[in-house]
């Protein structure tokens, strides 16, 4: 009886609010509002060929060239021989692109009077070779999607480094539009469902600061948690629904403390 007395003197207001919230995180269009990311205008960069050109500057805009040499004629292999309808057409389409980017490239090495190569380097050529000699073509297929991915991962430590540290107009520009090629490039190869997840290199712990030990493991966790990243086994809309249980049962626990006293 009192436990229905303290229900029925609960606000209105109250519970409303807990009873959106809730359905809020639990529907569909709360989880999606809950996990996008914005992604940031492409505004604000021109390039006016000033700032002080460095020997990373140079060695950046020579890899984005590098990238351009071996991933047209990568693209051109499996366009002309996959069986897949699919990774027929992210050759073609990263083919496509390669060669739009090259001329960026071509275009900002003339302004900042940068020698390129014409020849892809050793390593892209035996992946070039690879390519054309695989055995069948679900395996050129592989090969394809695994080379290009990792490649594509690699190269983003060098642009977000030039992109911050670099002087250069003409540089800056470049990273900025090399840098939205990769992502594209990485969301298509990802498209064709074949990766290969489970062969990848496992990742090196996070560092440690300067005079402390390694970071514990339920901390890794904790930072991915709270800096957007997931924890192992756990989605954000389970995570969101168990807070949102948490704060239901709190709000009511400290109500009937409340009517106790």
């Amino acid at each position: 009886m009192e436990d229905k007395m303290m229900a029925r003197r609960v606000p209105r207001w109250l519970v409303g609010t807990l009873a959106l919230t809730f359905a809020f995180l639990v529907t569909p269009a709360g989880a999606a509002y809950a996990e996008e990311v914005p992604i940031p205008p492409n505004t604000g960069l021109t390039d006016r060929g000033t700032g002080t050109l460095t020997a990373a500057d140079r060695d950046f805009v020579i890899k984005v060239r590098l990238a351009g040499l071996w991933e047209v004629p990568a693209g051109n292999i499996v366009a002309e021989k996959s069986e897949n309808p699919a990774v027929v057409k992210i050759g073609q389409e990263i083919a496509k692109q390669h060669v739009e980017l090259d001329s960026l490239t071509r275009k900002a090495a003339k302004r900042l009077n940068i020698s390129l190569p014409n020849q892809p380097n050793g390593d892209q050529q035996f992946w070039l070779s690879e390519m054309r000699n695989a055995a069948t073509p679900q395996q050129l297929d592989q090969i394809f999607i695994d080379r290009l991915r990792s490649a594509h991962g690699k190269i983003f430590p060098a642009i977000g480094t030039i992109r911050a540290g670099t002087r250069s107009d003409t540089v800056r520009l470049l990273a900025q539009q090399a840098n939205q090629f990769v992502m594209t490039h990485m969301t298509l190869l990802e498209s064709s469902g074949i990766v290969d997840y489970a062969g990848l290199p496992t990742l090196a712990p996070p560092a440690a600061a300067p005079g402390q030990g390694p970071v514990p493991v339920d901390n890794q966790m904790l930072v991915a948690a709270t800096e957007g990243g997931s924890v192992p086994g756990l989605s954000n809309t389970v995570i969101l629904i168990v807070l949102a249980a948490a704060l239901v049962v709190g709000v009511a626990t400290t109500m009937r403390i409340f009517r106790a006293r």
